[in-house]
């Protein structure tokens, strides 16, 4: 999506609700011709950087927060509790390119997120090896990227060319990589801690590459009991913008269920049986699987922050890249911190690889990791809808088969790089 010539007023509501330093004193976003609108040429490239660069970073959380929601209906972690026929596409594995849902709650927040990211990178600011808005740039950038690559079936950014996979890891990469050396040398706490989640990124980018022993060794180098998420704030005027997108859609529409084979007694997935308060707020409820209707109480509040990047998740990178011995030793070390009996399965490559990824989804619960391990993995992720199955509920047609989600017709038809 070509990159906006105007920015907003609410990046604004988001850069004060994150306490951006400074922006009291940028003149110019307080006085605009526009009640609507700041055109991206009054910018100040020096002064207004820590803005931009704040909502570039708040940008990623609200993308994040959408594809979370979106994914887990598609890789069948939740049921699409609501008759919305673009969002049961997701939920049977079937969504068409003119689908609405997929341009404005999918495909728009991503493409947005990587468009602002270059209202930092495309300015020359002072001290260019130790700047944290551009370290917060390159950060956004690496995980919007990192997450198209392994949420969609082809890329692209600012209407460029039609990006493969691997060019979109690659572009994750690197971009990661900006984001540690800017980080280390600034030295600070909180350069640290996002050069760390970077470094989390970056071995979940190459591990989707191939790339076991790249992967093990970011992996390794991430340091012990790191925990790394996305902030998410209880605005009531911006909410959809802000808050938290799995909670919003609990709540506020019951458009979440648990999905039967996620409905189990384990620590790493917090739930309950809805309140009538939470139903579905669909007129032809009943619309899921029926009662007990059965919610998420993982994030239980607006406010409630999304994981990003951790140590645990960078120890089930370096287990699955080393193979069928390293997975059985991290199976057995979550199985008995999350309280369960010792895995006492085939230890057989396949079986291995099946209990490995049971565990991986329970730790990840809706923290959209599913697609990229169906595609990674394919059969030994389980639990999600099967390709001609059918779907739950009436008066829709089969499941498909689609591992990844299609570019919507709105980028498609209006990149000149798509055309035939």
């Amino acid at each position: 999506m070509t990159t906006q010539k105007i920015i907003s007023r609410a990046l604004l509501g988001v850069a004060l609700a994150i306490g951006v330093a400074g922006f009291a004193a940028c003149d110019n976003f307080l006085t605009v011709k526009s009640p609507t609108v700041i055109e991206v040429t009054t910018l100040d490239p020096v002064a207004d950087a820590p803005v931009l660069a704040n909502s570039a970073v708040q940008n990623l959380a609200t993308a994040y927060g959408w594809l979370a929601m979106y994914t887990s209906w598609m890789a069948g972690e939740t049921d699409v509790a609501e008759t919305f026929p673009t969002r049961n596409e997701f939920g049977r594995r079937a969504v068409d390119p003119a689908n609405g849902s997929l341009s404005t709650d999918v495909w728009f927040p991503l493409s947005q997120a990587v468009a602002s990211t270059y209202l930092v990178l495309d300015r020359t600011l002072p001290n260019p090896t130790t700047n944290d808005n551009y370290q917060k740039a390159h950060f956004a950038l690496g995980w919007s990227m990192l997450f198209m690559a392994e949420d969609f079936c082809v890329g692209t950014i600012r209407s460029g060319p039609k990006l493969t996979t691997a060019a979109m890891l690659d572009t994750a990469i690197a971009h990661f990589t900006s984001a540690i050396t800017i980080g280390t040398a600034i030295n600070s706490t909180t350069s640290i801690a996002m050069a760390n989640a970077a470094l989390v990124g970056r071995a979940r980018a190459k591990l989707q590459t191939g790339d076991g022993a790249g992967a093990t060794a970011d992996a390794n180098a991430v340091p012990a009991a790191f925990n790394y998420n996305m902030e998410f704030f209880d605005d009531l005027s911006q909410r959809t913008r802000v808050g938290n997108r799995m909670w919003q859609f609990t709540a506020d529409r019951g458009s979440i269920a648990i999905a039967p084979a996620w409905r189990v007694a384990d620590p790493r997935v917090p739930q309950r049986v809805a309140p009538s308060s939470l139903l579905p707020q669909d007129a032809n409820y009943p619309v899921d699987r029926g009662a007990p209707y059965v919610i998420q109480n993982k994030f239980p509040g607006f406010a409630t922050p999304i994981r990003l990047a951790s140590k645990i998740e960078a120890d089930y990178i370096a287990a699955e890249a080393g193979g069928s011995a390293s997975q059985l030793t991290q199976i057995q070390a979550r199985r008995a911190a999350s309280g369960q009996a010792e895995y006492s399965g085939p230890t057989d490559a396949v079986s291995t690889l099946a209990e490995f990824e049971t565990q991986r989804g329970l730790e990840f619960y809706l923290e959209n990791k599913r697609l990229g391990d169906l595609v990674r993995n394919g059969a030994a992720v389980k639990f999600v809808p099967v390709p001609g199955s059918t779907y739950f509920k009436a008066g829709f047609a089969p499941v498909g088969s689609q591992t990844c989600i299609p570019l919507p017709i709105t980028e498609t038809d209006n990149n000149p790089n798509f055309k035939p």
